[in-house]
């Protein structure tokens, strides 16, 4: 066995024993492909899709946009979290996550840069392992359509996921939306979140044109996974989200003053979440020495 092996298993071992730390590295500083080397600060997730998407209601020949940024199929017509229906990605005996997926070739290599630093970054703290896909029935289409959007859970099949060009290729608003695809719906629709927030639903803009088409945020049924609520989710709405009058949509509470929808990228919670649905402390061992098994390992 090669050193360089032998101090990767070592690393590997350690990290089961804690079951994917999170090394606080990760949210204080910035990679060299994340965005503020390439554009500058990075924009808060919510304002880039809230700018991209106020005018989105239906991508022509594609799925209805509710809630913000949630594809629906037409027959469907919910974007309900789905998690306990079955759309959770499939695990291995050792406990991997396998997500395939495929880039297009629209994006450019900085581009391509982004969205592989943000799958990395999910895939680093977590059991789920984004692979290339081969032959795969169902992935992952990572493609620029008109705004960010994704469907919640695997769907089956070919599953866009739109990054659009110009203004949605950032790390966080991939993360956002691959969180999504792994089937999370957005932080204030949890069940809890009427003792966090207040939503004002008079502030709210309706869908022009189609009533199918929502921007107010509502109650799901979810799993809340044991964790708090979370106002630096990167899943969560900003304060003046779809606000037709430029008067809040969302208040926090009991400090109106707290504040939300800032997040640049994900953290501590929202890789929390993500290990507790896909339960990745279970096998948590075997998952990484699965993954190490894939890695290409020079002598």
């Amino acid at each position: 066995m090669t050193s360089v092996l032998a101090s990767i298993l070592f690393v590997a071992w350690l990290r089961a024993l804690h079951c994917y730390p999170v090394e606080s590295s990760f949210f204080n500083n910035v990679n060299s492909t994340d965005n503020s080397k390439v554009r500058g600060e990075a924009p808060a997730v919510w304002d880039l899709i809230e700018k991209a998407n106020r005018n989105l209601e239906q991508i022509p020949g594609g799925p209805l946009i509710k809630y913000g940024d949630i594809a629906v199929s037409d027959e469907l017509g919910n974007a309900d979290p789905c998690t306990s229906r079955g759309c959770l990605w499939p695990k291995s005996e050792s406990g991997v996550v396998t997500v395939p997926f495929v880039i297009s070739r629209d994006f450019s290599s900085r581009e391509r840069g982004l969205i592989e630093s943000a799958l990395g970054s999910i895939q680093t703290y977590t059991c789920v392992q984004f692979t290339p896909r081969k032959n795969q029935r169902d992935y992952i289409s990572i493609e620029s359509r008109a705004g960010c959007f994704s469907f919640v859970g695997r769907r089956g099949g070919r599953q866009v996921l739109s990054l659009q060009r110009g203004g949605c290729v950032y790390v966080g608003t991939a993360q956002h939306e691959i969180i999504h695809a792994l089937g999370f719906n957005h932080e204030q629709t949890r069940s809890d979140r009427d003792d966090h927030v207040t939503i004002l639903l008079e502030n709210v803009v309706r869908g022009a044109g189609s009533p199918r088409v929502e921007t107010a945020p509502r109650v799901n049924n979810t799993n809340n996974l044991g964790t708090p609520y979370d106002y630096n989710s990167v899943m969560h709405y900003g304060r003046y989200a779809f606000s037709r009058n430029r008067e809040p949509t969302i208040v926090p509470k009991p400090d109106p003053n707290v504040a939300i929808g800032r997040a640049t990228q994900m953290d501590r919670l929202d890789v929390e979440r993500i290990n507790r649905l896909y339960q990745c402390c279970k096998n948590s061992t075997s998952a990484l020495l699965q993954k190490i098994a894939n890695w290409n390992i020079s002598p």
